[in-house]
């Protein structure tokens, strides 16, 4: 089967930097629900675009793939706001300075003070994605209707 519009596709991929350095390995399979539902970056979907199970290829992503930096999205926050057990580099949800709720990853925990980005953690980074299609299905009408994957490696209801 070709991957086409309301196909479900599963792959694995390795992300890269530009010298080679693994970023993240997927330790299971995704799938996502293919035709423009923005569940994967559109390069991906480009790509893989009419290929089949077992199609295998190398991405080369520019820095804006996952937008560019903006330091307006770096925050630092006293120690003594900062929520008990989050560690550096993990995740905490807060309020943007516009009010809108971002998920920020822990920065930099220094003295009295705690520095936060809610950045893309791959945002202005050029990165390569060694990608391999392990499967080609039909959507079922609920995963178009819901605009994605649904069950193993997709979403729970």
């Amino acid at each position: 089967m070709n991957i086409e519009k309301d196909t479900v596709v599963t792959l694995t991929y390795k992300v890269s930097d530009t010298l080679g350095r693994l970023v993240e390995e997927a330790k299971e399979p995704m799938a996502y629900l293919h035709g423009g539902y923005d569940n994967t970056l559109p390069q991906i979907e480009a790509a893989l675009d009419g290929k089949t199970k077992g199609f295998a290829t190398l991405l080369k992503l520019g820095a804006d793939a996952f937008g560019q930096r903006d330091e307006a999205l770096v925050q630092t926050i006293a120690k003594s706001d900062f929520p008990a057990g989050v560690k550096l580099g993990g995740q905490i949800k807060g309020r943007g300075e516009d009010g809108s709720e971002q998920v920020f990853t822990v920065m930099k925990i220094k003295g009295d003070t705690v520095h936060l980005d809610a950045n893309h953690p791959w945002a202005g980074k050029a990165l390569h994605f060694a990608i391999k299609v392990t499967d080609v299905r039909a959507a079922i009408p609920e995963e178009i209707e819901h605009k994605h994957v649904h069950g193993a490696h997709g979403h729970h209801h």
